[in-house]
């Protein structure tokens, strides 16, 4: 695993994180225009990925498609707070020699997005391109565009709105408490995050916003199975996936971090192009379109799909050219007519 040390890292709440690490993937172009790719709730830095292993956005990020690898560099990282190499909650607190687990310092939007320019530059990477991203990657991708619009010339926030609405933060609610509850979360002090019901539960809140209700009522059709529904059997599926792969803390701290974005009464010194999704019940196009129309450089379009809120997940042949179109014109100077 593929990781940078940013040092210290002062948070938002003046706590000092010590010795920071993120871990990240990086692609693409040597020397090319840089593309920061930020992940999702329970993404990771393998947005690419290989060939034997695809990335969660590897229809997306390649040679020749819409971030094109033979033009550009790539780089994700994993979110700080997250559990998949980057400092967060099964980290080891310098302070005591043992894993932070829930006593992981609150952090927010604007933390992870303060540890990942410090990365940036430790990678030596003093510029970017864009950076792009989706759900919880939205939100840093605007954070991006909120603190730092001199080091970017574009930003790509999808499926997202400019604050977490209280729609949203009902559902992390949902999760939170289904979790610390738990008896088996003992105050965060668990063997494996797969011990955890209310993780599975949690997760499962999740997953029925993430989708249409059309989308499920087509997938499933009221088909019963011989202990229950079809649908039933899905969420119990989705739950244990997560729980076996993820860590509950970090769920946790993420959650919370996830809570604090709002960028809604900033007016950004920099290039937007949104991508909304119809159906996304967590983030609302007409939400985040109203506040595109107070920017000074903002364009968007409106996605049509029952994918509801995944839909910048898939469905890339409906999206996806617009995205290789904004970026390679933010790069490619236009003659002079």
């Amino acid at each position: 695993m593929t990781s940078v040390s940013i040092g210290n890292l002062v948070l938002e709440s003046g706590e000092v994180l010590e010795n920071a690490v993120l871990a990240y993937e990086w692609s693409g172009k040597e020397g090319g225009p840089a593309v920061l790719v930020c992940h999702a709730l329970t993404g990771d830095q393998h947005a690419i990925g290989t060939e034997d292993l695809p990335g969660w956005w590897s229809g997306l990020i390649g040679p020749g498609k819409a971030v094109d690898t033979t033009i550009f560099q790539v780089v994700t990282f994993n979110v700080l707070g997250g559990c998949n190499g980057s400092t967060g909650p099964l980290s080891t607190n310098p302070k005591t020699g043992k894993a932070y687990r829930s006593s992981f310092p609150a952090i927010t939007i604007k933390d992870m997005v303060q540890a990942e320019f410090q990365a940036l530059k430790e990678l030596g990477i003093s510029h970017l391109a864009a950076v792009i991203g989706g759900s919880l990657g939205g939100m840093k991708t605007l954070e991006w565009g909120r603190a730092h619009p001199e080091f970017v010339d574009i930003i790509f926030p999808l499926a997202v709105t400019p604050a977490y609405s209280d729609y949203g933060i009902a559902f992390n609610y949902i999760g939170i408490q289904a979790i610390e509850n738990d008896p088996r979360f003992n105050n965060g002090n668990y063997s494996h995050s797969s011990e955890i019901k209310g993780f599975e539960v949690a997760r499962m809140a999740g997953m029925v916003t993430y989708r249409s209700g059309e989308m499920f009522n087509r997938r499933f059709n009221r088909k019963a199975l011989a202990n229950g529904y079809d649908v039933e059997s899905y969420l119990n599926y989705q739950g244990q996936k997560l729980a076996n792969r993820f860590d509950a803390n970090s769920y946790l701290t993420l959650l919370k971090a996830m809570n604090t974005h709002d960028v809604g009464n900033e007016i950004l010194d920099v290039e937007i192009f949104a991508l909304s999704f119809t159906h996304d019940l967590l983030y609302p196009s007409e939400l985040m379109i109203l506040w595109l129309k107070s920017q000074s450089h903002a364009e968007w379009e409106v996605v049509e799909t029952q994918f509801g809120h995944d839909g910048f997940l898939v469905e890339f042949d409906k999206w996806s050219s617009s995205i290789k179109q904004k970026l390679e014109n933010a790069i490619v100077p236009q003659p002079s007519l």
